[in-house]
């Protein structure tokens, strides 16, 4: 069964909107995501399922994390071809060698709305870069992220649809994942995967 991925939009931000990634586990296998693990905190899950039942599964897993934590995130799927795609996809390649925590890539629900590419272009913004491809796009903070004019809602607001963020550690960190399923052996892991939420046969965690 192929690879597939979730990222979730908004958990474990905040306190109002919490979710233990065993809990998360917990609910992918519920809604037939097979072998799901996770990586890191914010939401990522790599699991096995047919390409054609992602929308769904994505849809029942909104709703079971409503119904066991109370709040609904949106829940973006990409299967590892796709995934593959956006990271070969990216333009700034010397911002994910060289700086990869302020390089992000936001992964759009659906497609973007029409237009939305001239939107991105004319946001206010200082030295940062963005690139849409596709359903990604794709930013370049050189200065950081926090005190930017191109905020990650203002970006999500251009493109016309819900969209997710994730720096390129992540995101390189899932690509890994993903290359150690069965379907990747062989494949080149992308730089700087890390901090992987799986188990060792002697209990400790470990990538």
């Amino acid at each position: 069964m192929p690879s597939a991925i979730a990222l979730l939009r908004g958990v474990n931000v905040g306190p109002a909107r919490p979710l233990p990634m065993a809990l998360l586990r917990e609910l992918c296998a519920e809604v037939g995501m097979k072998d799901a693990r996770t990586c890191i905190q914010s939401g990522n899950v790599v699991f096995q399922g047919p390409a054609r039942s992602l929308p769904d599964m994505a849809k029942r897993l909104e709703k079971a994390i409503e119904r066991r934590q109370g709040f609904r995130p949106d829940v973006i799927v990409r299967t590892a071809t796709e995934l593959r795609a956006a990271i070969a996809a990216n333009p700034f390649t010397e911002s994910a060698a060289d700086d990869p925590s302020h390089l992000v890539v936001m992964f759009c629900k659906g497609p973007p709305a029409p237009g939305a590419a001239a939107v991105l272009e004319a946001l206010p913004r200082g030295r940062e870069r963005a690139r849409l491809v596709g359903r990604e796009v794709f930013i370049e903070y050189p200065d950081g992220i926090g005190r930017s004019k191109l905020t990650m809602g203002a970006v999500e607001r251009a493109l016309g649809v819900p969209a997710t963020g994730r720096n390129w550690k992540t995101l390189a960190a899932l690509g890994a994942l993903v290359e150690a399923e069965p379907e990747g052996v062989g494949r080149r892991s992308p730089r700087g995967a890390s901090r992987v939420n799986r188990r060792r046969p002697d209990g400790r965690r470990g990538t």
